[in-house]
C-alpha cells in the first residue's frame, strides 16, 4: 500500500501520527504543505472525496485569526482559496492510502487500516 501523510511537521497530531507509523514499521511518505507546497488539483481531489467542511479546520489558530469578513459566507470556492493560501487551515493529518483519503488520527482506526 502506498501511504502519503500530508501536514506540517510541528503539528502535535501529525507528530503522533508519524510516531505511530514509525513504531509499527509502516512505510509512508511525508508531504509538508509549507515546504513541498499544495497543488490546487490535489486539493480539489480531497474536497471531492471528503468535502470542504471536513477539510477546513475552523477550530485551528490560523482560521480563528482570520478577519470576520474572511470567515463569513464560506462556500466550497472560498474554502479552497483559504486552504490554498494558508494550508495550515487543512485538518491534519490528511492521509492518502492508495487514493482512499482520510483526515485526523485515531490509533484504533489506524490499527485496523494500516497495521500489518
Amino acid at each position: 500500500m502506498a501511504l502519503t501523510l500530508y501536514g506540517i511537521p510541528n503539528c502535535d497530531t501529525v507528530k503522533k501520527a508519524r510516531r505511530w507509523l514509525d513504531e509499527r514499521g509502516v512505510a509512508y511518505a511525508f508531504h509538508d504543505y509549507r515546504k513541498d507546497g499544495l497543488d490546487p488539483s490535489m486539493l480539489d481531489r480531497w474536497v471531492d472525496a471528503l468535502g470542504w467542511e471536513k477539510l477546513l479546520n475552523k477550530s485551528g489558530t490560523t482560521f480563528r485569526k482570520l478577519p470576520d469578513t474572511d470567515k463569513a459566507g464560506i462556500d466550497s470556492a472560498k474554502a479552497k482559496a483559504l486552504m490554498l493560501d494558508q494550508p495550515a487551515m487543512i485538518r491534519r493529518p490528511l492521509v492518502d492510502a492508495d487514493g482512499a483519503y482520510s483526515v485526523g488520527f485515531s490509533a484504533d482506526d489506524w490499527q485496523q487500516r494500516f497495521a500489518a
